[in-house]
């Protein structure tokens, strides 16, 4: 008889493909079991009414993070990985970034020792090119990818880390030769540059002209273009943070193509519109992201993309700057719109609002929460099956769900160290009760029991992006593009 050092009991586990009533038998960090009337284990958790679902993955996260003017975000990894686990996400994948000038084998040494110091939650990182010089693309890039770090973003705007085309296409090629994924933020620089300068000039500074300099045809614009630089060289690719339905008809028509094209939208653009923007004084810049919130009609259409699988992931895109001189006030008190920092924090509201809206109030059910806030991130970043599941052999990162809890969010009750939430005053219906992390409850009760530092980092290879060609592509595939067999 299986002995089991913890079963979690009556639940209704929650997958991707189903809904059963079933117990599940843990064994030291793994998932040993998933039936009915299990044996007892050494310790158990009642969850008769609860529901029982895979830790989430989230998979966008600015943590200890400088951005390219030099601001550094809020969180530390202790404090950001704390308020990921209050909220239910047990895997995050953070930013080793590189700025003009710096090492990118350095960068992530030296981001890994952070990370290692305090993280509370499993993570990986993403590199952040924005020099990408000749050691970078032949020696480090290569070198990084084999290591485990098998994802790279880079910026289509931004003066000090907006990559050219040409300069793309060359980190694109890097991916392809050595199966990495690349993820963009896609917008169109000029047209935001251009935008927000004629702004100024004319004295529309507050922060809700922040919403008017970045166009949608900015984004439109900007993945039509990046997506046909990854289709030359038959390289898959990942879209940040999808705003409008524009954008998102971009990336459906793309994989209607066929091609290898992945997009993530997040909470700021489900449930936030411009008009939250529209506030007395700087009162807005806790609510400037970029892209910024859109229409509701976009709410609704980002809604419909996600639903149809044109959307794949919903990450938090974490990004915390307090409201105060250290982070969006910086400028100081006549600071104009263009002088404030982007960026929202939200990786411990992510899942309670998703569960809120997809769960409670059945928009999409809860197979669809967990694959979109758990199993599809997963896959796409080669994550899964060790995370992302409920699944015998699957690392045991579980979160008992009580969906019949109500919380109003507010300010005060955030573990990040941002000071307030920009979803502050929704209620929701849903709340994270327990949390595992590899079998071992890490909150409980509204306390948490992990230790910094305790965090494991998730060597990542392969996975979707890898399907390098060999250099006689051209003879052994003649219909495969042109762009892609010259690698």
């Amino acid at each position: 008889m299986q002995n089991y050092d913890l079963v979690i009991r009556g639940g209704a586990v929650i997958t991707e493909q189903a809904i059963v009533r079933a117990d599940v038998g843990i064994v030291g960090e793994q998932i040993a079991a998933i039936g009915i009337d299990l044996p007892a284990g050494t310790s158990e958790i009642d969850a008769r009414g609860k529901m029982v679902m895979p830790g989430g993955v989230d998979s966008h996260t600015h943590i200890e993070q400088f951005s390219s003017n030099g601001l550094q975000t809020s969180d530390d990894w202790e404090s950001a990985t704390t308020s990921a686990a209050f909220g239910g996400t047990t895997t995050v994948i953070a930013f080793a970034a590189q700025h003009l000038g710096l090492n990118l084998a350095e960068v992530v040494d030296e981001y890994a020792a952070q990370a290692r110091k305090g993280a509370i939650v499993d993570y990986a990182f993403h590199m952040i090119v924005a020099d990408p010089t000749e050691i970078t693309l032949k020696k480090h890039l290569p070198e990084l990818i084999k290591a485990g770090h098998s994802s790279i973003k880079v910026f289509m705007t931004y003066d000090r880390v907006r990559l050219h085309d040409e300069q793309l296409l060359d980190v694109l090629a890097v991916a392809r030769e050595n199966g990495a994924l690349v993820c963009v933020h896609a917008e169109n620089h000029g047209m935001i540059t251009w935008m927000g300068r004629r702004l100024v000039e004319r004295g529309y500074v507050q922060p809700k002209y922040h919403a008017a300099s970045h166009p949608r045809l900015a984004e439109t614009e900007a993945i039509t273009r990046v997506i046909a630089m990854a289709e030359l060289l038959d390289q898959p690719l990942m879209i940040f943070h999808v705003s409008t339905v524009e954008g998102a008809a971009v990336v459906r028509e793309a994989r209607g193509r066929g091609l290898r094209i992945f997009a993530e939208t997040c909470p700021q653009y489900l449930f936030l519109s411009k008009e939250d923007l529209d506030r007395e004084g700087l009162e807005g810049a806790k609510w400037m992201c970029s892209p910024p919130a859109r229409e509701k009609s976009d709410q609704e259409a980002l809604w419909r993309a996600l639903a149809l699988g044109d959307l794949q992931t919903i990450s938090s895109d974490h990004a915390p700057y307090a409201y105060d001189e250290a982070g969006k006030l910086k400028a100081g008190p006549s600071a104009n719109f263009k002088q404030i920092a982007n960026g929202l924090p939200g990786i411990e509201a992510r899942l309670p609002l998703l569960f809120d809206a997809m769960v409670s109030k059945g928009r999409l059910g809860p197979e669809k929460f967990v694959e979109l806030t758990s199993a599809a991130p997963a896959r796409i970043y080669n994550l899964y099956p060790r995370k992302g599941c409920i699944a015998v052999g699957a690392d045991a990162d579980v979160v008992v769900w009580d969906p019949n809890r109500k919380v109003t969010i507010e300010d005060t009750m955030m573990h990040d160290r941002t000071g307030f939430t920009p979803f502050v005053g929704r209620t929701v219906q849903g709340w994270p009760e327990i949390v595992l992390r590899r079998g071992v409850p890490i909150v409980k009760d509204g306390t948490l029991t992990a230790k910094p530092g305790s965090g494991q980092f998730l060597p990542r290879s392969g996975g979707v992006s890898a399907r390098p060609l060999g250099k006689f592509a051209i003879e052994m595939d003649p219909k495969r593009n042109f762009g892609a067999s010259l690698l």
